[in-house]
């Protein structure tokens, strides 16, 4: 005799995939936790990155506008022969285009500011992979509790996949592998 496999009832199918979900609600929503973390590192890095290159911009302005006053002073110093003066000013205009030492030259200030720029640029670039990233583990989630109240197995295969897809974004956020 065979004996026929009955249907699961509707209670039987919710208790199944209520355990199920219950397990991938928590790894998704850890998953939604470091991304969020992750993201949030990086607005920081982006907007200190920028206050610093503004910062030390303003102080190669400010080299700048103090060298042109030096060099004004060299010519003047130069016309009325006073060599003495005129050697401390050619030193001071010297140290102002560039100042191993303290790295307060306008040849080193820039240098800092381009290279925080070039790092916020680079962090900036995660910003959108990560923002996707969130959103498609949110939908994960609202699929999963979807798939909780209808009893819907294919509800629930939808959410894993949403959330496969939110963490290949996620990893291209943080490794940016793909030249896009």
């Amino acid at each position: 005799m065979t004996e026929e496999k009955k249907p699961l009832s509707r209670s039987e199918r919710e208790a199944k995939i209520k355990d199920k979900a219950g397990y991938v609600i928590t790894v998704i929503a850890a998953l939604l936790a470091v991304n969020t973390y992750i993201s949030n590192g990086n607005s920081s890095k982006v907007l200190s990155n920028t206050i610093k290159a503004n910062d030390t911009w303003a102080f190669y302005q400010a080299k700048s506008i103090k060298q042109t006053l030096a060099e004004m002073a060299l010519d003047d110093a130069v016309e009325r022969k006073q060599i003495d003066k005129a050697e401390k000013l050619r030193a001071k205009i010297a140290r102002y285009e560039s100042e191993p030492a303290t790295g307060e030259g306008k040849k080193e200030l820039m240098a800092r500011a381009r290279a925080l720029e070039a790092e916020r640029d680079h962090v900036r670039q995660s910003g959108p992979w990560m923002t996707f990233s969130g959103m498609g583990y949110q939908l994960g989630i609202v699929l999963l509790s979807a798939s909780i109240l209808a009893v819907s197995m294919p509800l629930f295969w939808g959410s894993i996949a949403v959330s496969a897809v939110a963490a290949l974004l996620m990893s291209q956020g943080i490794w940016l592998w793909l030249p896009i």
